[in-house]
């Protein structure tokens, strides 16, 4: 497949997987703990399913929470790969704030060359590849996609949006002492400063957008929680940066646990 297509079956693929997230969301769903005491939901579980279901036709590697366990010994001769995240801000799901996103990216050789991110309750999706750019697109729910069609219906990021002040966007749930005297930093450069907090991925796409000037990231992140978001900055020409290399982050790497990285 071509990477119109590729795109287009990945979108579909996040449309799905929203669609039984929200069935999981609407219902009185349990909460079960990860061995690292994270949390996790039966829509994990089926969002997972679904997306793999779907990608499978690619014949392409999927990378995910749920697929970790694979050797770096098999996955380091991977050309190319799916890198997913089934449900991004699994906290957010379970205090049911809608700040929660399914996260799919295609990374070759390393680097990450198309991907969505979709937000089920706001049915918000952007979308990205190195071939068309960034667009962000609401109203979206699941369905068969004609990328021309999206294309023409879709808002090119980033956004013309009139800001008065230099805006940081945090986290909602882990905000740090290192992402305090960031934020520290920022404003005496800058004068009076926004704060903005919001979950999962969705930071990342305020900056890809134009709602946040800089989203500061000190603290463990997996690549499928990044993989996506990357691709859809980089192509709405901002940077994704490792904050130790200072070089864009790379993919499928044998530890699969991010560096701290700065989005700007």
């Amino acid at each position: 497949k071509n990477k119109n297509e590729l795109l287009e079956l990945a979108i579909h693929a996040s449309l799905e997987a929203g669609k039984e997230i929200l069935k999981v969301y609407q219902s009185d769903f349990a909460v079960e703990k990860k061995n690292d005491n994270s949390p996790l939901t039966l829509a994990d579980k089926n969002s997972h399913k679904i997306i793999s279901e779907i990608l499978s036709g690619t014949e392409i590697p999927i990378l995910s929470e749920e697929g970790k366990e694979i050797h770096y010994l098999d996955r380091k001769c991977w050309r190319r790969t799916w890198v997913v995240d089934p449900l991004d801000g699994t906290k957010e799901f379970i205090k049911r704030n809608g700040e929660f996103t399914v996260n799919i990216d295609l990374v070759e050789d390393g680097k990450p060359i198309l991907g969505v991110i979709y937000l089920p309750v706001k049915q918000v999706l952007y979308y990205a590849s190195t071939k068309i750019g960034a667009y962000k697109i609401s109203g979206m729910s699941s369905g068969l996609i004609n990328l021309d069609k999206l294309l023409s219906s879709s808002l090119k990021l980033p956004a013309n949006i009139p800001k008065t002040k230099f805006t940081i966007v945090a986290s909602r749930s882990h905000m740090t002492a290192e992402t305090t005297k960031f934020v520290n930093e920022m404003q005496r450069v800058h004068g009076v400063i926004e704060l903005l907090s919001a979950g999962s991925a969705l930071k990342i796409c305020l900056v890809a957008e134009g709602v946040a000037d800089v989203y500061p990231r000190f603290g463990p992140t997996m690549e499928w929680d990044t993989a996506a978001g990357q691709v859809i900055v980089e192509c709405s020409g901002k940077q994704f940066i490792d904050a130790i290399t200072q070089r864009p982050m790379t993919y499928n790497k044998e530890i699969l646990l991010n560096n701290s990285f700065i989005v700007r």
